[in-house]
């Protein structure tokens, strides 16, 4: 039986991607900051999820993952789906620092936590969900989005690592456009993905074991632009 562990399971995609797991017959440890969220889902599949309850911006992430592998007894996949973002038109320093505590601090620490236990256990999956935002900055959430290419970057240096150590790790960098969650905020949305065709999406490459994948794979062509579109270009619209 497949052991899953979805690290921002209470809403939007890592909530999807759990009763996805679950409906297949997996067992799968959910995580978040809102316990009555978890219950609920817990309350669908008790006898396939099970919560722990704990904000990755706090001191005991690595406590907690450790009790949740333990619970399962064992893990091969692990699923970073934590994220914030917020848009705003002034550069805010709280903003800023909760972004980076949350996208860039808890991530690198929970990321490099799953690497060293797949190395240690014979081999895994970790599978990040990224953003197409990773690509280039944004003057509405330069936080955001340079905390997106941190992590794509820092996945591909795992996927490096692991191809170089043949430590048998698969790294699975989603980069999803507009999905119809609360994170996808502003006006000027396009190609919106409802949130069930994305995390069926995202579930399908992650079990294909690609490396990187885009969601929905239209979105493949903006990163495509976004990477080679002169910055006198880019810069009007960013």
């Amino acid at each position: 039986m497949k052991k899953v562990i979805i690290v921002g399971a209470t809403s939007g995609m890592g909530r999807e991607l759990a009763r996805i797991y679950a409906r297949e017959g997996s067992l799968v440890g959910i995580t978040g900051r809102r316990s009555h969220l978890l219950d609920s889902l817990r309350d669908e599949f008790p006898n396939q999820i099970q919560t722990s309850h704990f904000d990755v911006m706090g001191h005991e992430n690595i406590a907690h993952l450790e009790n949740l592998v333990s619970t399962l007894n064992g893990m091969d996949l692990f699923i970073v789906s934590a994220g914030i973002g917020t848009v705003s038109k002034t550069l805010e320093w709280q903003i800023d620092k909760t972004t980076i505590n949350t996208n860039v601090l808890g991530f690198t620490e929970m990321v490099n936590w799953a690497y060293n236990y797949f190395q240690n256990h014979g081999g895994g999956q970790i599978a990040n969900i990224s953003s197409i935002a990773a690509w280039r900055g944004n003057s509405w959430a330069p936080a955001y989005s340079a905390s997106k290419a941190y992590q794509s970057v820092y996945f591909e240096g795992l996927h490096m690592k692991s191809k170089k150590t043949k430590a048998g790790i698969v790294i699975t960098d989603v980069q999803p456009g507009f999905v119809d969650t609360k994170m996808a905020q502003g006006n000027a949305r396009f190609w919106v993905a409802s949130l069930e065709k994305a995390s069926l999406q995202i579930h399908r490459s992650i079990e294909a074991k690609r490396f990187r994948a885009y969601v929905t794979r239209r979105w493949r062509l903006v990163a495509w632009l976004m990477k080679w579109m002169p910055g006198i270009i880019f810069h009007k619209f960013g």
